[in-house]
């Protein structure tokens, strides 16, 4: 199980919906611009109900990418630290996708979101329907790069792991023949290999 770490970026996203990570291991920072005078109550009283998990870092000048920048610094902090983290900035700036992708190639975790329903060990404990654990496990594999399972029983235990070892094996199955059915993944003797939504074609 990788270790999950949130980096919110306050000036860009505000999110209303800190009450998913609830129950869910993370350590949640939230970068506050040095303009930044005030943080809303529902959201302070959110961030607070997340308990010891969840703090503030308010940086210090201004400057249009100052706060980016202090994420970057305390990613590579966290990352130089801890070689089992995944790493998620939540902001809209596309500005951090050529940073995530050095990481990536680097073999580090690490995801933009717009939002934290989009936090793939969110979107898996909230997925109900097929399609959304079938989005959930093509989010899942996508992220893993290079490391990807490359046979059919690796790939019915990371389903599993992703949902909490909560699946039987008819479950894998159903699930493996429905990432076979929509392109995901190609099975050949035991062996398998991915479609263009997970290779990011």
């Amino acid at each position: 199980m990788k270790n999950n770490y949130i980096l919110i970026d306050f000036e860009n996203v505000q999110p209303k919906n800190l009450g998913l990570l609830r129950g869910h291991p993370f350590t949640l920072v939230v970068f506050v611009g040095a303009s930044q005078k005030n943080v809303p109550f529902d959201f302070a009283n959110a961030l607070q109900d997340l308990g010891e998990n969840a703090s503030y870092r308010k940086i210090t000048g201004n400057g249009s990418n100052a706060l980016d920048f202090h994420i970057a610094f305390y990613l590579g902090q966290l990352a130089a630290k801890d070689d089992n983290g995944y790493f998620h900035i939540i902001s809209r700036d596309k500005g951090f996708d050529p940073l995530i992708s050095h990481l990536r190639e680097r073999k580090i975790y690490a995801l933009r979101h717009v939002d934290i329903s989009e936090i793939p060990f969110v979107k898996i404990s909230n997925a109900s329907s097929l399609d959304q654990k079938v989005e959930a496990i093509v989010d899942s594999l996508r992220s893993r790069g290079t490391s990807r399972p490359r046979k059919v029983k690796t790939l019915k235990g990371t389903m599993n792991g992703l949902f909490m070892k909560t699946l039987d094996e008819s479950d894998q199955d159903a699930l493996v023949d429905e990432l076979k059915k929509r392109g995901h993944v190609v099975v050949e003797d035991q062996s398998v290999s991915y479609g263009p939504a997970i290779l990011g074609h």
